[in-house]
């Protein structure tokens, strides 16, 4: 091997070196934009946070870009977003809480090194919380654990300590200990050098936290009983071994937790500064459907994890996002599509910062890259040079809810088919086609009625297009072939339909037990769930 070759291995190694790229989830309205923000306004790319709806003159959260989202105070989308902090690249990736919009967050956790989970101090583990641990540890995601709004009311710090491991299985190893219980917040000690770090919101609370670092004597003597407390639970966890142990934590086995309060910045610091020193930058190699492994400073190969169209009103374009997994990215680069083998030119690719977007020259692995107008391109598509690469398909999700989708403004039906067609390759519903309704009527499919309320508000936002939607009795689809779709025309209350994207044959029924019924009358009835 050339020493050209050599050298420009070992500068892609030591570039994906300072990547960390890690989304942050949790349940619904748990702070994930507001933590979004306030990781931002510490790293110095924003100037001032605002809460989601925004007040008097800030600005609303960056990663909320649709109009939807700031009006309703939610995410039902992921964003990216990428920012420089100690030398250290930060690819964040927030994501949509809300469960009818699982199949994008699962989406973004395959393109992600590592996660920051967020916790209600007065909710502990809620349903979706679940979930996504539970996700986490399958994929072997390294978790960290934000048991956020410690600023409020809230459960005991041991007690949710307790919940963590009981009903998830993760040790918690937490790094800082709060002083002062939930609704009372004093700071938090740093478990690792035994000295406290006193925290007040700054005036306003849209800047950074105020915060005095002092030992434990000083901290002893002005917080009495409140720090008495707290250094009888630090006690409590040293002497059941509740340290924080790197290995553990990247085999996704513990989980280390940070107390603060994310609205007010406070205990973000501390949350950034070790995502830096503890999170794993991208793998030394990336396991391919063909068993092998692509090595991080190998030849250049992304996959696109995401689409989403019309995310700037003065731009109206499209964008793939791509998760570089191996090389140097150059701008304009020609690469080739997994899917096709066919060539694929790079030219227009940038940085998305929420709605800003900068035209960027060269990207490295666990770097998110925007490719503006790939149309050509779909969620999962692998892109490679030399070598073939195909990685795992991404997760999809059977849905759960139907509905037809019709306008009556027959003036704006090429729009229609336009944004339908838009919606179907972002992945925001599944879109099929029905014999008996037409082209003119598709069915849309969708995990969670949520994404019928997204894609009607886009249809009219984006397309100008008034919708109407028909729910349909259904609540199971199955997988079937051309002999089974023969076989259950004779069938009542089952339909049989195309899913557009990959002209697969999907069974609809309107529960469990009349599939089963179904199953059991034609042995040989092909039906995957």
């Amino acid at each position: 091997m050339s020493q050209n070759v050599l050298a420009s291995a070992a500068g892609v190694a030591a570039q994906a070196g300072r990547r960390r790229t890690f989304a942050v989830i949790s349940h619904p309205d748990a702070g994930k934009s507001t933590m979004t923000e306030a990781l931002a306004l510490h790293a110095r790319v924003i100037g001032q946070a605002g809460a989601v709806h925004g007040k008097g003159d800030r600005k609303g959260v960056v990663s909320d870009w649709m109009a939807m989202e700031q009006q309703r105070g939610i995410s039902v989308t992921s964003a990216a977003l990428q920012f420089s902090y100690r030398d250290t690249v930060i690819n964040l990736l927030d994501t949509p809480g809300h469960a009818d919009f699982s199949e994008d967050t699962y989406r973004v956790l395959t393109a992600v090194d590592s996660a920051v989970m967020l916790l209600d101090a007065a909710k502990g583990l809620e349903p979706q919380t679940l979930k996504l641990f539970e996700v986490c540890r399958q994929r072997q995601i390294p978790v960290m654990t934000f048991i956020n709004k410690w600023d409020r009311p809230g459960h005991d710090a041991l007690a949710l300590l307790d919940e963590i491991e009981q009903r998830i299985g993760l040790r918690p190893t937490p790094l800082t200990w709060p002083v002062g219980v939930a609704g009372h917040f004093r700071g938090v000690v740093d478990r690792r050098t035994g000295r406290f770090i006193r925290m007040e919101r700054s005036p306003g609370g849209s800047d950074l936290a105020i915060e005095e670092e002092m030992d434990a004597a000083e901290a002893a003597q002005r917080y009495g009983a409140d720090w008495d407390t707290a250094a009888e639970e630090l006690d409590l966890l040293a002497m059941t071994g509740a340290d924080h142990d790197q290995k553990t934590f990247l085999a996704a086995t513990s989980t280390p937790v940070l107390f603060g309060a994310a609205v007010a910045n406070l205990g973000v610091r501390q949350l950034l500064n070790l995502l830096v020193e503890l999170a794993p930058p991208p793998a030394a190699a990336r396991p391919t459907v063909a068993g092998t492994d692509q090595p991080v400073d190998g030849p250049f190969s992304g996959f696109v994890f995401k689409i989403q169209a019309n995310m700037n009103k003065a731009h109206r374009d499209q964008v793939a996002f791509m998760r570089i997994c191996s090389g140097r990215f150059e701008r304009g680069m020609i690469v080739k599509h997994g899917v096709t083998g066919r060539p694929f030119t790079t030219k227009y690719a940038q940085q998305i910062f929420g709605q800003g977007r900068d035209t960027i020259d060269e990207a490295f692995p666990g770097d998110v890259v925007g490719l503006v107008n790939a149309t050509a391109l779909g969620i999962g598509d692998t892109l490679y040079t030399e070598t073939p690469v195909q990685y795992p398909p991404l997760p999809s999700f059977p849905p759960e809810h139907f509905a037809v989708v019709r306008t009556s403004d027959t003036s704006a039906f090429k729009r229609f088919r336009r944004g339908i067609e838009q919606l179907d390759g972002e992945g925001v519903v599944q879109v099929l086609r029905s014999e008996q309704r037409g082209d003119q009527a598709p069915v849309l499919a969708a995990v969670g009625p949520m994404q019928f309320e997204v894609a009607t508000y886009r249809l009219e936002a984006e397309f100008g297009v008034q919708v109407k939607l028909d729910h349909l009795p259904y609540e199971v689809a199955a997988r079937t072939d051309a002999a089974g779709r023969e076989i259950l025309r004779t069938e009542s209350n089952v339909e049989v339909m195309t899913r557009v994207r990959d002209d697969a044959l999907l069974a609809l029924f309107p529960h469990r037990w009349r599939l089963r019924t179904v199953a059991g009358r034609h042995p040989d009835l092909r039906l995957d769930e």
